[in-house]
């Protein structure tokens, strides 16, 4: 039994020498900071915007955000905020303002998870006094527990806000819509506008001013003539760096129209053949043309509407006309959703035997 336990110790140890995997570093299991976290001061509150991170620090995929941690300090704007240390899993300085769960939506809705490479939006309005500086940081925890370097700070100088700018109004022409409006009766000579369009009643507006403008007028060349918009215009102030967004104004539709008439038809010729009037024209090449109107009128009569042709046909028999002598002119209708007609071609005459 004593000769067994040499060649038991020999299995053994080569058992003991397969190889294991290198452990992993924890610190490249964490999740990355979020990088463009962003703050602005609108209408009395401070937002907060960014993005879930989607992977952690050693490139791999990052499946789950259970908790995102908002901290805040505040001073008097000199210097430099304070740096953002992470020690223990908290902002060293910072106070933390909230923790985020799940996504926040409106009232009733079913919260969602936090996502990665979601939009992530808070508002701060606690405590929040004007001329103070204001300096964000946000970490994220993943389902192990292992949180994230902080973010990059954002700081923001919060102050009141513009009222709503007065008396919005919007006038539609051909392909545009010429929109202005009136200072608010609160907001200073440093205010700037943003205008606002969305698609349909109670779709959210989108910002289409490039930048916020000076001016109280704005037109809106970036539509279709038949469709209805939807306006509305905010007040705008930067100071210290910071943008403060106001309210906006009570919204506005409009529809753009073209109101030009297309030119008329030219070169109408006719011809007759036993009771049959046979006409043929050319139609304007600078327009968008539905089709074209046919008028007849007899010898002392006023012209009346006796047919139609639908773009791109150019000729129109008129049938069963009575003895008689005859003026044709044809009109063009363009295709807008006010069906626009020209003036009259020159007239034609003929005569039916």
């Amino acid at each position: 039994m004593t000769r067994l336990w040499p060649a038991l110790l020999a299995v053994l140890a080569l058992g003991a020498c397969g190889k294991k995997a290198a452990p992993v570093n924890p610190a490249l299991r964490v999740p990355v900071p979020v990088t463009d976290l962003r703050g602005e001061v609108h209408d009395g509150a401070v937002e907060l915007a960014w993005t879930t991170p989607t992977r952690r620090a050693d490139n791999t995929r990052l499946r789950d955000i259970v908790a995102a941690r908002v901290y805040r300090t505040e001073d008097e704007g000199v210097g430099d905020p304070r740096p953002a240390l992470l020690v223990r899993g908290r902002i060293a300085g910072y106070t933390e303002l909230l923790t985020l769960t799940a996504m926040p939506g409106p009232p009733g809705a079913v919260t969602k998870p936090l996502l990665t490479g979601a939009l992530v939006q808070v508002t701060d309005r606690q405590g929040l006094i004007e001329g103070r500086r204001y300096t964000y940081v946000v970490i994220v925890e993943d389902g192990e527990g292992r949180v994230s370097p902080p973010s990059s700070r954002v700081s923001v100088t919060f102050g009141a806000a513009p009222d709503a700018p007065q008396g919005l109004t919007a006038a539609p022409g051909p392909r545009q819509v010429r929109l202005t409006w009136q200072p608010p009766a609160r907001g200073g000579p440093d205010v700037l506008y943003e205008v606002l369009r969305a698609p349909a009643p109670g779709a959210p507006p989108q910002v289409i001013t490039p930048s916020p403008i000076a001016a109280t007028e704005f037109v809106d060349g970036g539509v279709e003539n038949g469709r209805t918009y939807y306006y509305t215009v905010r007040a705008v102030r930067r100071a210290a760096g910071t943008i403060a967004r106001g309210g906006v104004t009570p919204v506005v539709a409009a529809s753009p129209v073209d109101r030009t008439p297309p030119a008329p038809p030219r070169d109408l010729v006719a011809s007759t053949a036993g009771s049959s009037v046979q006409l043929r024209w050319s139609g304007p090449t600078d327009a968008e043309v539905a089709g074209y109107v046919v008028y007849r009128a007899a010898a002392g009569r006023e012209f009346e509407r006796v047919g139609s042709t639908t773009a791109p046909t150019t000729s129109f028999v008129d049938r069963d006309v009575p003895p008689g002598t005859y003026r044709y002119a044809v009109t063009t209708q363009d295709a807008t959703a006010r069906a626009i007609e020209s003036a009259r071609s020159g007239d034609v005459t003929v005569t039916v035997p």
